[in-house]
This record gives C-alpha cells, sequence and structure tokens, in this order.
C-alpha cells in the first residue's frame, strides 16, 4: 500500500503561505472571504503555530477550529470584508495589555494580529480573524485556567490545585455571544482582591525597572545602628526605593536609627527576622535583582488562577510559605494566626478541601507511615516507649479491634511491614501530638489543622516541623470561629471550659467550611496594605518559574 509523503518544498511553501503578508487586492466579497478562510483553516494554523494546552494539542484545537467556522459557514467571527470593527479592536486591546496580567502578548500572536491588521485583501482578512480567534481563546483560557498545569508541575503537590479543564473554542462562542465584548474580557482575570493586588504590585515593580531597578549592596560585614559604612548610602537609595526608608538624606553614610527603622520595614515585608541588622539574610534579599521580583509577583499571579472561582463568602485559607491561616468573609480578614507547616521532606501539599467537624480532646491516631519509619526504631530500644507518652496499641485498625499490652510485643522481631498491621492511639492529654484540637476535612494526603504541645515553636521565623499537617497557634480562637461564635452558640469560653474537661467531644459543622491550602511567597496584606516577598521554602517558585518562563 503506498504512502503519502510530503513533499519538503510544497511544506515550505504553506508555512510561507501562513506567514508572508500578502499585497493589497482588489475589493472583497463575501464569497471570497468564506473561501479564504476555509483555506485557512485547511493549513492547519494550531499546528504551524505551534499551539497547544489546557489538555488539548495542536491537532485537537485545529479540529475544533474547523468545526467552530465549519458551524458558522466559514464567516468570519471578528473581521468583515471592510476590515477590523469595534470587537476585533477590543480583542487587540486586550491582547496588546496581557503583560499587566502578567502574561506575554506574544504568547497570543499579537505580532502577527498587528502584520495582518491592515489588511484587505481575502486571504489577510481570514488570516487576521482566525489568529483573534486563537488569541482570544488562549488568552481567556490562561486567565481563568492559568499558563501551567500544577499536576504536571508536581502530581503529589498539586494533586487537585486544579480539577476542571477548559475547552479555548468555547470560550471563543462565549465570547461571539456577550453583548459587552471589553465587559467580559475585564472578568476573565481572577476576581480575588488578592490578585488585583499583585495586578498594582507588577505595575508598580516594572516602573522600578524602567527606572534602572536599584545598586547592589557589596559584601561585608553586619552592619548595625551607630556605624558608618561607605555602604550605608547604597542600604539608603536602595530603601528608598521600594518605599521601605523615610529619608531625604540618602548620601549619608550613617547607620542611624532611621536606617534602622527602614531595614526592619523591610525584614518584616520579606519574612526576616525584625532586628534591624543588615546582615547575610538580609543583603540577600536586598540584593534580589528587580527582573527576579517581577518574576515571582508574575508566578503568584499565576497561582490564584488555579483557584475555583464558585468558592464560598467564608473560607479558611493557609498560606504555607507565610506560616500564616486567615479566615476570611468577603474578602475580608476576620481571624489572622501564625501556624507551622511540613518540614521540607514532609512538604503540606497545596490543595482544597471542607472543614466538616472540629474534635475537642482529639485522639491522635498515628499514621502508619510514622509508626513503621519513627515510633518501630524507638520501641525496638525501649518497649515502654508508647506506654510513657499516653499511646495505646490495638491489633488491627478494625473498629472493636483488641487492645494489647504494648510492653508484652517481642519489638526486636517486629518488621516495618508488620507494624503497618498495629493501629497506635494516643489518647487527649497534655502529651497528645495534636493538642486540644483538630479541624477534620478528610482528605487523600491525610492533612488537617491541629492544635500542638509544643508552641515555643511558633516563634520562630521559619516554621517548617511537622509532618505534612498543620499545626495552629490559637486553636480555641480557631474552633470557636469555625464553629460560628458566640451566635453559633460556641464562644471562646465554651471551648476552653470543653477543653478544660478532658472529655473527647466531635462538633459537626452545620455547614461545611471551604478550607484552602496554598502557597505564596508574594501577597499584600490587607490590614497594613504592605507588599510581603515570603521564603520560597519548598522550591515551589522556581519550579512554577522555569514551567512559565523556559524558552
Amino acid at each position: 500500500m503506498s504512502q503519502k509523503i510530503w513533499n519538503p518544498t510544497v511544506l515550505i511553501i504553506c508555512v510561507l503561505f501562513w506567514l508572508m503578508p500578502l499585497s493589497a487586492l482588489s475589493a472583497v466579497d463575501d464569497e471570497a472571504l468564506k473561501t479564504a478562510v476555509q483555506q485557512t483553516i485547511e493549513l492547519k494554523p494550531a499546528k504551524l503555530l505551534g499551539l497547544e494546552g489546557h489538555g488539548m494539542d495542536a491537532p485537537t484545537i485545529d479540529q475544533a477550529l474547523f468545526k467552530a467556522y465549519r458551524d458558522n459557514d466559514f464567516q468570519t467571527f471578528w473581521v468583515k470584508t471592510d476590515g477590523p470593527g469595534d470587537r476585533a479592536g477590543i480583542i487587540k486591546t486586550a491582547l496588546f495589555s496581557s503583560n499587566k496580567e502578567g502574561l506575554d502578548p506574544p504568547d497570543y500572536f499579537f505580532d502577527k494580529i498587528e502584520k495582518y491588521w491592515e489588511s484587505t485583501d481575502a486571504t489577510g482578512i481570514a488570516r487576521l480573524d482566525v489568529l483573534l480567534t486563537l488569541g482570544i481563546g488562549r488568552y481567556v483560557a490562561d486567565l481563568r485556567e492559568g499558563r501551567a498545569e500544577p499536576k504536571e508541575l508536581d502530581p503529589k503537590l498539586f494533586a487537585t490545585a486544579r480539577d476542571a479543564d477548559i475547552d479555548p473554542v468555547e470560550l471563543v462562542r462565549e465570547a461571539r455571544r456577550t453583548p459587552d465584548l471589553k465587559r467580559y474580557l475585564d472578568e476573565q482575570a481572577p476576581p480575588f482582591v488578592a490578585y488585583q493586588n499583585l495586578r498594582d504590585a507588577l505595575a508598580e515593580y516594572r516602573v522600578f525597572e524602567a527606572n534602572g531597578g536599584w545598586e547592589t549592596i557589596p559584601e561585608g560585614k553586619t552592619l548595625k545602628a551607630g556605624m558608618n559604612d561607605p555602604r550605608v548610602s547604597v542600604v539608603r537609595k536602595r530603601l528608598a526605593i521600594s518605599g521601605d526608608l523615610q529619608s531625604e538624606d540618602l548620601e549619608s553614610t550613617l547607620y542611624d536609627d532611621v536606617v534602622a527603622v527602614g531595614v526592619k520595614h523591610f525584614q518584616k515585608r520579606h519574612g526576616l527576622a525584625e532586628d534591624g541588622a543588615l546582615g547575610k539574610q538580609t543583603l540577600a534579599q536586598m540584593n534580589v535583582p528587580v527582573d527576579k521580583r517581577i518574576r515571582q509577583i508574575r508566578v503568584n499571579m499565576e497561582r490564584w488562577r488555579w483557584i475555583d472561582r464558585d468558592q464560598t463568602n467564608s473560607v479558611i485559607a493557609v498560606n504555607i510559605a507565610g506560616f500564616e491561616l486567615v479566615g476570611v468573609e468577603n474578602q475580608q480578614f476576620n481571624i489572622i494566626m501564625p501556624v507551622i507547616v511540613g518540614k521540607t521532606f514532609h512538604m503540606t501539599p497545596v490543595f482544597s478541601d471542607q472543614i466538616s467537624y472540629v474534635e475537642i480532646n482529639p485522639y491522635w491516631n498515628v499514621p502508619p507511615s510514622i509508626a513503621k519509619k519513627e515510633m518501630l526504631p524507638k520501641l525496638k530500644k525501649d518497649a515502654r516507649y508508647l506506654e510513657k507518652r499516653n499511646f495505646r496499641l490495638f491489633e488491627s485498625w478494625q473498629e472493636n479491634a483488641k487492645e494489647l499490652d504494648s510492653t508484652s510485643i517481642p519489638w526486636a522481631s517486629v518488621s516495618a511491614r508488620d507494624m503497618a498491621r498495629y493501629h497506635i492511639r494516643q489518647d487527649p492529654g497534655p502529651k497528645n501530638a495534636l493538642g486540644t484540637v483538630k479541624f477534620m476535612f478528610p482528605n487523600q494526603f491525610n492533612v488537617y489543622l491541629h492544635d500542638t504541645p509544643s508552641h515555643s515553636l511558633f516563634g520562630r521565623t521559619k516554621r517548617t516541623f511537622s509532618h505534612g499537617c498543620i499545626r495552629v497557634s490559637r486553636p480555641a480562637e480557631l474552633a470557636s470561629y469555625v464553629l460560628g461564635g458566640e451566635e453559633g452558640g460556641w464562644g471562646v469560653d465554651k471551648v476552653n471550659d470543653v477543653i478544660a474537661s478532658g472529655e473527647r467531644k466531635v462538633v459537626r459543622l452545620d455547614k461545611p467550611l471551604p478550607v484552602y491550602i496554598l502557597y505564596r511567597t508574594v501577597l499584600v496584606y490587607p490590614d497594613t496594605d504592605q507588599l510581603m516577598f515570603l521564603q520560597d521554602v519548598y522550591g515551589r517558585d522556581a519550579l512554577l518559574e522555569k514551567a512559565l518562563f523556559s524558552s
């Protein structure tokens, strides 16, 4: 059986036919334009442009594009025989302005749209219309869903970061049906105040970049108040650019109290210990170039595109990178508290779920992984390890499993595989690893919010100490908030009374409360309007930056 083989010369001609502008011809009629549209679609433009994403490869996009235009009898969507009209102009403006959303206009074929904008021949008009269609479809999909597929970045960490795929061609149909196209496009960006704040910050930092950014501060000994050093004038100018220093004297080499206050302000905005001294960590953050900060802002804008927009008005959100929990209602922060998150080798995953119940004076059912990796080695050394820490041992995980005497087990001969069958439970009490309260939202990661007996750790700046769960600093206050407070019959005093009783109590929420486990290294605090740059404790910025900006 013979096989059709593409002649390279023919292929080159097809590519040039798509990319090269044509000279103006005589006036175009509707039939000629329809024919040109069909010919343009048959060139498989998505394949020629290398267009893919949102779960669709180029052939799939070309097929969908063909169907969309065929269903419209191969008539143009945006451009008529006399050229582009108002709606085409709205699309062009949106694509050109996509950089304000942290996106790249070339990704939406803006240069090619500009090239064909003045076309007066059928082929040029047809190409312009198809480019506008592909451009708006990709642009809206990127704004609604994000450019990067989080599951591909790390299937474990981003397993449920975004669950729905979007059909760009269906988005084009939406755009065609809307009576107010400009408003439709304006509404595609994430509706969250946090995203809008980042958009403003991006514009501000691009001004810094256009003005030359800031000078690198030379390395040297730690600078403290009262010291005189030539580098201080560079520090003053650096802090003045970012708004951390309130002083008109930018040439002085004296590290005075005004400079120390400016350094503390900078340290607070960058998640550093606020000692007012310019040591290695603070110097490293000050010397991060402005273009790197711009990429960091864009990376965090991308993350907001992954969030479900149909969330309720009330949510609990945890920012892993910021070691902080907030209770949000109508985009207002009603409760804020420090948290502890997973160690770098027990990373807390990004996902969302719903808190369904609160357990006061909880049991801790030790996960098999912890039992095997951490408890078994200790039991081999000390058979009374469980007894000393108020743990109970059951022969299996079945509900009515028989309780065993942990000191009677020959732990030296128990393997990690054998250990998996045992159910270890810690009863409520001062030694309980979950503390006094836990907040349950059953999920595949076995991650939840809970108290801890180790409250001294909340005094640390970097709080990565858990096995993946999130430890909260003010559990009684959070329990009251989640359960509706005084109005819901659960004031802080009542929660504390139940805790003091020592009795285990499970309280189910009347309505499950959404909880979002997020990772944000740039954000604006609504109470201070300060732009915060936080540490990339898990290296996830670097992972996402590579996916977004690597050519």
